[in-house]
């Protein structure tokens, strides 16, 4: 057999060797690469082009006292604007609430601001109770909504902003927030430094 032949062999397995890296290292997920975790159960995710820090709109929680985004400061702060009269919203609380259990002492902290006022508001309220650990907020006067850059245009949204409280990335609709495809994207966001 000839040399050539003979050393052909091996440098194929190492060519082909070193491509396999190559391409195992480009599909892995850096922290912060939220465009590629734009799929499965957080496919409708958009990354914030120009992100944005999050509008010091007051908020009340279940005792009436005020909050603004600005209190979840150093967390990552998964922000869902519902209603209690959306069925969609309802959905997908649960899971929102399981993400709370899984990564609250990891530093997330799911900040469910519901727009009901009235009945709604009372409904919401108990809603959320049924829904631990996740606290009661309301904004009633949709105020909070509207001072997203861009407006939140339909229920739910929920907007993700990292420890510096800058909107990284928001989902409009309802979507399993327990599952692998959110955690990924919050596992990527603890991962920055």
């Amino acid at each position: 057999m000839p040399a050539v032949s003979i050393l052909r062999r091996p440098l194929i397995l190492l060519t082909g060797t070193v491509a396999l890296l190559y391409a195992i290292a480009g599909c892995s997920n850096t922290p912060g690469d939220l465009k590629s975790l734009a799929r499965g159960a957080m496919a409708k995710l958009v990354v914030s082009g120009h992100p944005a820090p999050a509008p010091d709109t007051p908020f009340a929680d279940a005792a009436g006292k005020p909050h603004t985004l600005a209190d979840f400061k150093g967390k990552i702060a998964v922000v869902n604007v519902w209603a209690n009269w959306c069925a969609p919203c309802k959905e997908e609380i649960p899971s929102l609430a399981k993400l709370q259990t899984a990564y609250g002492a990891k530093g997330v902290a799911v900040v469910a601001v519901s727009v009901g006022k009235g009945d709604d508001e009372a409904a919401g309220r108990r809603f959320i109770a049924r829904n631990p650990p996740l606290t009661f907020y309301s904004e009633p006067a949709y105020k909070l909504a509207y001072a997203f850059k861009p407006t939140i245009e339909g229920m739910p949204t929920t907007l993700i902003f990292d420890r510096k409280g800058v909107e990284r990335a928001r989902l409009s609709g309802g979507a399993d927030w327990s599952g692998p495809d959110a955690r990924a994207v919050v596992e990527s966001l603890l991962a920055e430094k």
